[in-house]
């Protein structure tokens, strides 16, 4: 009767597994689609012409070998997430790819860490929600050092 118990417990065990494994998957698999989408969608943009160059093909060769601080100011180029106030041009959409692809693996935490709070395992959960908190904090630019 033990051996038999034991036994159910491990297949318990064994398919919460499967269901975590294809849960982080299926949500990796759909976000990562998602950010190569966006990095194809803003391209064809940009090649096409439908959205016009924050800075233009012409003033490229010029500015190429500037350092990154006078790049910027003589483009005026946004640091960190300022970026996104230019994400409507075509030399900038594809940060909008990127930043979904640097991000993927955040829904499937979500994800996971939805799946562990519905079935109370506490500790998992908060470990899902640990990760997803250092990933916002590190993407929000506060631990920069003044960079």
């Amino acid at each position: 009767m033990t051996s038999e118990k034991i036994t159910a417990a491990q297949q318990l065990h064994a398919q919460q597994q499967r269901d975590e494994s294809l849960r982080y998957a299926v949500l990796l698999d759909w976000s990562t689609r998602l950010g190569v989408l966006a990095l194809l969608l803003g391209f064809a943009a940009y090649l096409s012409g439908i959205l016009p160059p924050h800075v233009s093909l012409e003033q490229l060769p010029g500015l190429w070998g500037l350092p990154v601080n006078e790049y910027l100011q003589r483009t005026a180029t946004p640091m960190g997430w300022g970026w996104l106030a230019l994400a409507h041009r075509g030399d900038m959409s594809n940060l909008v790819g990127i930043a979904l692809l640097a991000g993927s693996s955040m829904a499937p935490l979500l994800g996971l860490m939805l799946l562990y709070a519905k079935r109370k395992d506490t500790v998992y959960a908060v470990i899902c929600a640990v990760i997803l908190l250092v990933f916002l904090l590190a993407a929000s630019g506060l631990l920069t050092g003044g960079h």
